[in-house]
């Protein structure tokens, strides 16, 4: 599956507010001269400055502090590397074995203990206060900025301008740009001390101006929720925030599981939940062969890497870290490190060695399965939960585990069928 961490798709949603149209220009080169004249006479460069005007007169009906307006928003300067990067897709499918290596590693369950030691009381109360466990939120703080220890390079104001600016997202990117300005006014931020990632995201957790608005919290008492510079307050918006999305107290995310030799492949799916008395009868254990137990919660079972790879039951806070970020890879690396920090083993099974695909091999793969009458929709190169159900019809057409997984016998086998005849 390839995981995109748009981040801005995600957490900066939950608080759109409307915008004006707003003109828009698709190209300033990085020496802010104009590359060409548009068919209305106006520079690249005259668009953009006139987007700034019309962003400046909306910021002013948002309530924006004149010296907000003028000084911050007047003097936003366009990023030609950020629409590049908006506009840039990869060119590899990333295999859920490559995505976890990178991200639950050593370095990043030991530095978490050691922040498990250094906020040890500051946790405990968030979680009395929000449900929260420690271990997650160090997870999270982990994933987004290796704690702290990069927080992005780009300057977040002149980001969402240029992106505000650009057609491709601009009612979005304004909406997002209005909430970091009147967080500049209500916390009293630098603007010049305002960096993110290139499409806006902020501090220690990475939360869009929308979310920081909306969940950010003052965890340290000192009158300014500031995520940059405040550990504290990003460990406790964090909590806020998973709490707002419904996370519930005293369940886990998941867990790894065994699965029989006969199991079933086709009950497999996040959008598919069951009851644990369910998972039972197909044979599904624990790693040390006991039972799951027996309570009447749902979990989804999810083999991101077939059956050769390991196999998770998520539960209902799976789905909490998802609405954090919405890649399944991602909410097992968030679910596994946070076991790891807690001081949980090691997976039970190795990560296999897995094929690398292009995204157009995987284009390639979801127009055959369309053809061959396995509906996955329209083909995009994801690797997403229509395709798998697509490959898993696919493998059992042709009695071969149906895992959902595209093997390099699986993908093979799929491109060598001849396309049905009409009648």
């Amino acid at each position: 599956m390839h995981t995109v961490l748009s981040r801005y798709s995600v957490i900066g949603l939950l608080s759109l507010m409307g915008s004006m149209s707003l003109p828009v220009y698709s190209q300033v080169s990085s020496n802010d001269k104009p590359q060409e004249e548009v068919a209305d006479g106006n520079s690249p460069r005259e668009l953009f400055d006139q987007c700034v005007i019309e962003l400046q007169s909306q910021a002013k009906t948002a309530g924006v502090s004149t010296r907000v307006t003028q000084d911050v928003l007047g003097n936003a300067k366009y990023k030609e590397k950020i629409i590049s990067l908006d506009r840039n897709q990869p060119e590899f499918v990333q295999t859920f074995t490559d995505y976890f290596d990178k991200r639950v590693n050593t370095w990043r369950i030991e530095k978490g203990q050691q922040m498990m030691a250094k906020h040890r009381a500051f946790l405990a109360q968030l979680n009395k206060e929000y449900g929260v466990p420690a271990q997650y939120l160090l997870a999270f703080w982990g994933l987004e900025t290796n704690f702290g220890s990069y927080k992005g390079k780009s300057p977040v104001i002149d980001s969402l301008v240029t992106l505000a600016c650009d057609n491709r997202r601009s009612r979005y990117f304004s909406s997002e740009l209005m909430q970091a300005l009147l967080l500049i006014d209500r916390e009293k931020l630098d603007d010049q001390q305002m960096v993110g990632s290139w499409a806006g995201a902020m501090g220690h957790t990475q939360f869009m101006p929308s979310a920081y608005m909306k969940y950010a919290v003052d965890g340290d008492k000192d009158g300014q929720i500031n995520l940059w510079d405040s550990e504290k307050d990003a460990l406790a918006s964090a909590a806020n925030f998973l709490k707002n999305l419904g996370w519930q107290s005293g369940y886990k995310w998941g867990r790894e599981v065994s699965l029989p030799a006969s199991f079933n492949y086709l009950l497999a799916g996040k959008n598919d939940p069951k009851p644990l008395s369910i998972w039972n009868t197909a044979g599904v254990t624990r790693t040390d062969g006991k039972a799951i137990g027996t309570g009447d919660i749902k979990g989804a079972l999810l083999v991101p890497a077939g059956h050769d790879g390991p196999a998770f039951l998520a539960y209902k806070n799976f789905n909490v870290i998802l609405r954090w970020n919405n890649s399944e890879y991602y909410g097992i690396a968030v679910g596994h490190l946070a076991d790891r920090i807690a001081g949980l083993g090691t997976l039970s099974k190795p990560l296999p060695h897995l094929p690398s695909y292009t995204v157009d091999e995987m284009r390639q793969l979801q127009d055959k399965l369309n053809e061959l009458g396995f509906d996955v929709g329209k083909a995009d190169g994801i690797l997403g939960p229509g395709t798998r159900s697509g490959i898993r019809q696919f493998q059992l057409s042709q009695d071969m585990i149906a895992d959902g997984y595209p093997a390099r016998n699986v993908f093979d086998a799929l491109m060598s069928q001849p396309l049905p005849t009409n009648s």
